[in-house]
C-alpha cells in the first residue's frame, strides 16, 4: 500500500505539530505515512522530532519521520504540505504590533487577523507564503496545502490571487470550537446539533444552530441563546477567566446571529466595543486588552517545562483533535468523504460578497480534492458587516500583489477600529512607524523611505 508524504512547514510549532501528526497518525489509512519536518530553528525542530518519534511509538504505528532546515528537501514528492508559522514570532513582530499602535492611542486584543497588527502581519507573511508556491509548484505541483497560517483570509485571497493553480485550504478550528462551546452553554450534547456556518474567518456566522430531537425533527437554539443571555445565564464560566465572552453574544442580540470567532478576536474587528475613554464599554464586555501578548509569554513558558517533558518521556499521549486536516488527508487519500469549514477563494459560493476574497464555507472532500458548497446570499446585515473587514483584506492583498505601499495606509485607514479611534495623519504617523520597526521582516518594497515626506 501506497503511504503519504506529509510536509510539516514550521514544524517549530511543536505542540500544534503534535496536535496535527497525532491525529493523522490515528487513522490506520494513514499510519504508514511519513511525516517531513522542516523549520528554520535547529532546537524546535529536534524537539519536534523527539515528539513524533515518540508518538510513533505509542500508536505502534510504521510512520517516519525526517527533519530538514531546507524547506525544498521537506516539499520533494509531498502529497500534502501543512503550513504553520509566524514571521517575526512574539519578538520583535507581535511587540511591535502592539506597543506602537498603543502610544497613538490604538489598543488591541490579538491583532492577527485584522486592524493595524493584522495588516503588519499579512505583509510580512504573505511573501513566505508565496515562496512555498513557488517551491511547490516545482517539486510537489500535484499537493494540497492545509495552511494554518493568520492572518487566514488575507493569505488564503493572497494565495489565490498569484498561484490560483495551487490546490489550498485555509483551516481554522473557531466553526468546531465555538460549537463546542455553545453546546456546553446549553448543557446539549454536541452529537445532538446541528449547525451550518458561512462568512469570511474569523467573521463567519451560524445559519443555523439546531438541536435534533427525539422525532427526528430539529429545533432552533437561537432562542434559548439569546433568552440565555438576556437572563444573564449566559455566557457560563470558560477556561480563560479573562475573556468572558460577552462580546459574541452581545452581537447575537444585535445581529440575530451568532459569529464563529471568540469575543476576544470579534472586539477588534468592529468599531463598538474599544473606545478611547470608554472604559465602561471594556468592563461591560470584558474586552481584554493585550490579551495576545499575555498569551505568547503564558505558552513560553508552558514550553520551557513541556520541552523537557517530552525529551525525558517514555512515549507521548496522543489524543484526537478537533483540527481538520487528518480529516482532508484521509478523505483525500482514501476517498472516505469528510465535511470540513474552510477558506478558500469564494468563487460566487456566497453571491452577497466579492467572487475573489476568501470565503469560509462548507467543503466537501474526497479523492477528487476540497469542493467548496454554495451558500447563496448572507442576511444583509452579515454581509454588511463583514464588507468593512474585506475592505482592508483586498487592500491589504492589492498591497502585495502591486507593491504599492500606499495601499497599506489605505487599508488601515478603512479598518472599522483605527478609523473609530484615529483622524488621518495619525493613520498615516501610525503606519510610518510600524513599517519603521518591522525594518527587514517585511519585503523590500514595503520597507520605509526615510526620504518620504509625510
Amino acid at each position: 500500500m501506497a503511504h503519504p508524504k506529509i510536509a510539516f512547514i514550521g514544524a517549530g510549532s511543536t505542540v500544534f505539530m503534535k496536535n496535527i501528526v497525532g491525529d493523522i497518525l490515528q487513522r490506520e489509512a494513514l499510519s504508514g505515512a511519513h511525516v517531513a519536518l522542516m523549520d528554520i530553528n535547529p532546537t524546535r525542530l529536534e524537539e519536534s522530532e523527539i515528539v513524533v518519534s515518540k508518538i510513533i511509538k505509542a500508536l505502534g504505528v510504521s510512520a517516519t519521520v525526517s527533519t530538514t532546515l531546507d524547506r525544498r528537501t521537506a516539499l520533494e514528492g509531498a502529497d500534502f504540505v501543512v503550513v504553520a508559522f509566524q514571521i517575526g514570532g512574539y519578538e520583535p513582530s507581535t511587540v511591535i504590533d502592539f506597543e506602537i499602535p498603543k502610544k497613538f492611542g490604538l489598543r488591541q486584543t490579538i491583532a492577527d487577523t485584522l486592524g493595524v497588527g493584522g495588516i503588519m502581519r499579512g505583509i510580512r507573511t504573505v511573501p513566505h507564503l508565496w515562496a512555498i508556491c513557488e517551491d511547490m509548484l516545482e517539486v510537489c505541483p500535484e499537493a494540497i496545502m492545509l495552511q494554518y497560517v493568520n492572518p487566514m483570509a488575507i493569505n488564503t485571497w493572497a494565495i489565490a490571487e498569484k498561484y490560483p493553480q495551487i490546490k489550498q485550504v485555509g483551516l481554522c478550528h473557531s466553526v468546531q470550537g465555538t460549537a463546542h462551546e455553545l453546546a456546553r452553554d446549553l448543557g446539549i450534547p454536541l452529537e445532538k446539533i446541528r449547525y451550518r456556518s458561512a462568512g469570511i474567518n474569523h467573521m463567519a456566522f451560524y445559519l443555523k444552530f439546531e438541536e435534533r430531537m427525539e422525532d427526528g425533527s430539529y429545533r432552533n437554539l437561537y432562542p434559548d441563546l439569546l433568552q440565555g443571555y438576556l437572563e444573564g445565564r449566559l455566557p457560563k464560566h470558560r477556561a480563560m477567566p479573562r475573556c468572558p465572552n460577552k462580546v459574541r453574544y452581545e452581537m447575537l442580540r444585535r445581529l440575530g446571529y451568532f459569529v464563529t470567532e471568540s469575543s476576544e478576536h470579534f472586539a477588534e474587528y468592529t468599531p463598538y466595543f474599544i473606545k478611547e475613554g470608554r472604559e465602561d464599554l471594556i468592563e461591560k464586555f470584558g474586552v481584554p486588552l493585550d490579551e495576545y501578548p499575555k498569551r505568547c509569554i503564558e505558552q513560553i513558558e508552558h514550553w520551557k517545562g513541556q520541552a523537557e517533558e517530552y525529551r525525558n518521556a517514555e512515549t507521548i499521549e496522543v489524543k484526537a483533535s478537533h483540527e481538520y486536516a487528518s480529516e482532508i488527508v484521509n478523505a483525500v487519500w482514501t476517498g472516505q468523504p469528510a465535511i470540513i469549514y474552510g477558506n478558500v477563494r469564494n468563487n460566487g459560493c456566497i453571491t452577497s460578497l466579492p467572487a475573489n476574497c476568501a470565503a469560509e464555507v462548507p467543503c466537501l472532500v474526497d479523492a477528487s480534492g476540497i469542493q467548496p458548497t454554495y451558500i447563496g446570499e448572507l442576511p444583509p446585515q452579515l454581509t454588511a458587516l463583514m464588507r468593512t473587514n474585506i475592505n482592508v483584506q483586498e487592500l491589504t492583498v492589492k498591497a502585495l500583489m502591486t507593491e504599492n505601499r500606499e495601499h497599506i495606509y489605505h487599508a488601515a485607514m478603512m479598518d472599522p477600529h483605527t478609523a473609530a479611534e484615529l483622524d488621518l495623519d495619525q493613520i498615516w504617523k501610525l503606519v510610518d512607524a510600524l513599517l519603521e520597526a518591522h525594518g527587514d521582516m517585511l519585503p523590500e518594497w514595503a520597507r520605509v523611505d526615510r526620504k518620504r515626506v509625510a
